[in-house]
């Protein structure tokens, strides 16, 4: 058994001022297959790169040779086989990069293709199998499905339950870590929590802990609210009685002023005592719910178009050097529909958005938008800029003041509005993104794989939004519950 060991971290990147860690300890097993999972922003990707000795730290113990993925390829002009073993740092021999490959999807004609003529999706698969390949490495994989269509985190989950080798794996495809994990590790509001079972079980266990606590935290309000009251009443009769001991006996009677003060000092200590059982339930509610994931419902509001059809594809077919990316299709798109594109990698989805976009695709075919149609275009790759988020708002014209709104509502910390949008993390970065798009009001929303690198709660607010709402949409996207709830046609592209 190889353990990873943690202790007493504390780390900050440098020059900056806001922690990414504070005093973290955790212990784990290396042979187990980890699922890392929390919101953008909170550190996994930073934690990876921990333990992969980017930024050496005394309080972090591991044994193993921790290797990340995605790695950078000095040489994307050299052959698929040569990338591998550049990685590697190996002569891998073909037969083992071919069987690492076609567990993957990917047969053995890919060895002699130039790397960088690879979709993004087919050369995420060639480093992972090269990543596996290292003899004696911990893999340590940083959100593997980016770019990956339905097909691929399929194989993907088959080939990483499949190894005898353990990983940490960061996913917010929920699938994925349900095929292929055996424990969570999830960085909360307060520090890291470790626990047995794959996402569902890790999902399970979490809502069960959330309605105990929220049960518990509305017991405690009532519970202090009464308390309040019987103290207040309590001090009430107590200065009342108090009072008695020095008021003017018109009747002829005689006051026991000692008597009325032991009464009222009875009243003093039972109001005290009151006081004190409410402080510790205070105490007790204020330990709650301080890792519960709240997401607030966010708005839009989409244009109407007076034409009823938006976009009208016939026999359309995108062409590089002169052959066709996917066979012809046929489709159009009315207001109110949310039409995907499906298929796998390299087979022309982006080339029809930006088609549809105004950008010049080389083509067969025709493909109309309707006049004056205003469209939001979110991209694949999260957007860099040199600035504040703020800044970044300003520059699409869209209102800053909304634009933080929604970002907050996506998790955002305040002090990450001061940032600069290139210190940010990948997912922060696309939160962006769908943030400008959510501020445009447009008659056709146009996103490429919005939900690419996107925590899980921030899916689930996306999904919520666009089933209230019912903009018209022109959408690719691999994760299958995401398409499965908002989608209300698709558009398959098949091979030529």
């Amino acid at each position: 058994m190889s353990l990873i060991r943690i202790t007493h971290l504390t780390f900050s990147y440098p020059g900056s001022y806001d922690p990414v860690f504070t005093d973290v300890n955790l212990q784990f097993d290396s042979r187990w297959k980890l699922g890392l999972t929390g919101r953008n922003g909170r550190g996994k990707t930073t934690l990876l790169r921990l333990l992969a000795g980017e930024y050496p730290q005394n309080s972090i113990e591991i044994r193993d040779h921790p290797r990340m993925f995605p790695c950078t390829v000095e040489h994307p002009g050299h052959s698929v086989a040569a990338v591998a073993r550049e990685v590697t740092g190996d002569t891998v021999p073909d037969w083992m990069l071919e069987r690492e490959l076609s567990l993957l999807g990917l047969g053995e004609t890919f060895l002699d293709r130039t790397f960088s003529t690879l979709s993004q999706g087919e050369q995420a698969r060639v480093l992972l199998a090269a990543l596996f390949l290292q003899e004696g490495s911990y893999p340590l994989i940083d959100e593997p499905t980016n770019h990956l269509d339905a097909g691929g985190r399929a194989r993907l989950g088959d080939y990483l339950r499949s190894r005898r080798q353990g990983f940490l794996l960061v996913s917010h495809d929920r699938m994925l870590l349900d095929a292929c994990v055996d424990h969570m590790l999830s960085i909360e509001q307060t520090g890291l929590s470790l626990m047995q079972g794959n996402y569902s079980d890790w999902q399970r266990e979490r809502d069960r802990r959330d309605a105990r606590e929220l049960a518990e935290n509305a017991r405690l309000t009532r519970e202090i609210g009464r308390l309040q009251e019987g103290a207040r009443r309590a001090a009430a009769w107590s200065d009342k009685v108090e009072k008695g001991k020095y008021a003017t006996r018109n009747s002829g009677l005689r006051v026991d002023r000692g008597y009325v003060g032991h009464q009222s000092a009875r009243m003093m200590k039972r109001a005290k005592n009151i006081e004190a059982r409410r402080e510790k339930a205070a105490a007790e509610k204020a330990s709650l719910l301080k890792n519960l994931e709240t997401a607030e419902a966010l708005k839009l509001h989409p244009l109407e178009h007076p034409a009823a059809c938006l976009v009208r594809c016939r026999e359309l077919s995108v062409c590089y050097d002169g052959q066709a990316v996917f066979a012809p299709v046929t489709f159009e798109l009315h207001g109110g529909e949310r039409l995907a594109l499906v298929g796998p990698n390299g087979s022309g989805k982006s080339s029809i958005l930006r088609l549809i976009c105004g950008e010049t695709v080389p083509r067969d075919g025709l493909c109309e938008t309707a006049s004056g149609l205003v469209i939001s275009r979110v991209e694949q790759s999260p957007d860099r800029f040199d600035g504040t988020p703020g800044e970044y708002a300003q520059s699409y014209g869209v209102d800053k003041s909304l634009f933080l709104a929604i970002l907050r509502k996506l998790g955002f910390e305040r002090v990450q509005f001061e940032k600069q949008v290139s210190d940010l993390s990948a997912g922060q970065r696309k939160k962006l993104m769908l943030a400008r798009s959510l501020c445009q009001r447009a008659h056709l929303y146009v996103w490429d794989e919005p939900l690419n690198y996107i925590d899980v709660l921030s899916r689930r607010q996306i999904e919520e939004l666009i089933l209230q709402y019912r903009p018209t949409m022109l959408f690719v996207e691999h994760d299958r519950a995401f398409c499965h709830a908002i989608a209300t046609d698709t558009v398959e592209l098949a091979r030529p």
